[in-house]
């Protein structure tokens, strides 16, 4: 049982507690001492000690990073970084459990002013991510992060701005194919359109990972091309993930082996004359933006790739849960919001199909 004494002009608290009695004061009235007094028994309970010391609110995110997201890959830690740096500015040395869900709100709005509404969301699902650890930890009570609207002044570019139509993805493959002799850059086009990796995946493959026997590709690493440090992790536990290739791409893959010399670490992607020694993403951008505007396709970027070849699958009626995992996103989620718009499309598909369904059934 709690104890309560007047300290003055506030009251304290004190809970009989081994291995000492837990105190805490400052409370303006008996009953708001009562109240946390109770939601403190009801924790110990539940095996939660309480945490009354402040934490400042960057050094918390920082020490969450630390524990949390070891196991990240070098370019996704520097994302956390990132929004470090911004906690940092903005909310100084500032308690964690001084935050209010009005003052957050605040924030998003003010950082949403310079930011496109994707970097906004970004950055909150990091927060909200730390702030839940932090609640169940018992170092603060309300999540501040819940229910937040993201706002952004520059608008990104819709998902489905960024990808190609089936048709235009025929005709970007045969395309690749003609110009295949002009560059290795055009290989690792064609792993994008049939494979769906993201950039860094393409490059940080090595001969070792394909198997030609059954046409699979394991997928357990990266390269950092923008440090040029090597080797690095996937961006997650899903991302390590071996995938099924058709027969042509693997076919032109294994006389493209064949036909040119190793390298010192037999990486697929080798670019001697570059610094951090592989394709860059602006060099497969740019072939990949010329060969587009020739054939009068709007152009898109390499990872436009990615989500072109997610999308095609979708439209063929491959199972979304399938598509997921074969992109190596991290939860399903993930999935359904960057291909909404396919998902919507097809839903109306489905329900004339529905429709068509029980009409025909009536005799």
């Amino acid at each position: 049982m709690a104890s309560f004494q007047k300290r003055g002009k506030t009251w304290q608290f004190t809970i009989s507690a081994k291995p000492k009695p837990i105190r805490k004061g400052g409370f303006k009235t008996k009953k708001e001492a009562q109240v946390a007094a109770a939601e403190v028994e009801a924790n110990l309970q539940k095996g939660i000690s309480p945490h009354f010391k402040k934490e400042s609110f960057d050094e918390y995110f920082n020490e969450w990073v630390k524990v949390y997201k070891s196991d990240i890959s070098h370019v996704t830690l520097k994302r956390y970084n990132d929004t470090l740096e911004t906690i940092k500015s903005y909310f100084g040395d500032k308690p964690i459990q001084e935050i209010s869900k009005r003052e957050y709100q605040v924030f998003l709005n003010e950082y949403g002013l310079t930011h496109a509404k994707e970097t906004t969301r970004k950055i909150n699902i990091h927060i909200r991510a730390c702030v839940k650890e932090a609640i169940d930890e018992g170092i603060i009570r309300v999540d501040f992060t819940r229910d937040a609207v993201i706002t952004g002044s520059v608008e990104a570019k819709r998902p489905e701005e960024k990808h190609l139509n089936y048709s235009e993805s025929k005709q970007l493959m045969s395309e690749i194919y003609i110009r295949l002799d002009r560059s290795l850059g055009y290989y690792l086009l064609l792993l994008g359109l049939t494979s769906g990796m993201r950039f860094a995946e393409m490059i940080g493959l090595t001969r070792k990972d394909f198997d030609f026997k059954i046409n699979e590709i394991n997928i357990n690493k990266t390269w950092d091309y923008k440090t040029g440090k090597g080797f690095d992790k996937t961006k997650n536990d899903p991302s390590n993930r071996v995938i099924k290739m058709d027969s042509r791409t693997m076919s032109t893959f294994k006389k493209l082996f064949r036909n040119t010399p190793a390298n010192i670490h037999n990486l697929v992607f080798f670019s001697p004359s570059s610094k951090n020694k592989v394709l860059t993403n602006e060099f497969a951008n740019k072939i990949l933006k010329k060969t587009l505007k020739d054939l009068n396709i709007e152009p898109i970027s390499v990872h436009g790739l990615r989500h072109t070849h997610a999308s095609v699958l979708l439209y063929r009626k491959v199972s979304i849960y399938f598509v997921s995992e074969r992109l190596g996103h991290a939860t399903i989620d993930t999935t359904l919001r960057h291909y909404s718009h396919v998902i919507k499309e097809l839903r109306e598909e489905d329900t004339k199909n529905t429709i068509n369904t029980f009409e025909q059934l009536i005799v």
